[in-house]
């Protein structure tokens, strides 16, 4: 399976890693501005920013990975779904033939054995 394919395949998934690429990139960037300085004014855009997004992209990622397993799983009930609802009409089917087949044999008479 090409690249391009599994992504367009596997499109949550993908932005869920991107998503959390972007996030631990996010704080890395803010933890490198925050260390570079002592003052606690200084270090404060850092942590708003770089703490803030990353955080944030970070949960977005764990969302997105979530939401591709719940839509797998769904996907897994589905096709058992019909299976089952396959497996039911198969069923049902069987048994109307041995109906049919009981309905369509004579009923023997034995009004003659007493008489």
């Amino acid at each position: 399976m090409g690249f391009l394919k599994y992504i367009r395949a596997q499109w949550d998934r993908s932005a869920a890693v991107l998503a959390a690429v972007i996030g631990l990139v996010s704080l890395l960037l803010g933890w490198i501005g925050t260390s570079g300085t002592e003052h606690l004014a200084k270090q404060m855009p850092y942590i708003v920013s770089g703490g803030m997004a990353g955080i944030f992209f970070l949960g977005v990622g764990a969302v997105l990975w979530i939401s591709a397993d719940l839509r797998d799983e769904w996907r897994e009930l589905r096709s058992l779904g019909a299976q089952l609802r396959e497996e039911k009409l198969e069923l049902r089917l069987a048994v109307d033939g041995v109906q049919a087949a009981t309905y369509d044999r004579p009923v023997p008479s034995h009004a003659g054995a007493g008489s």
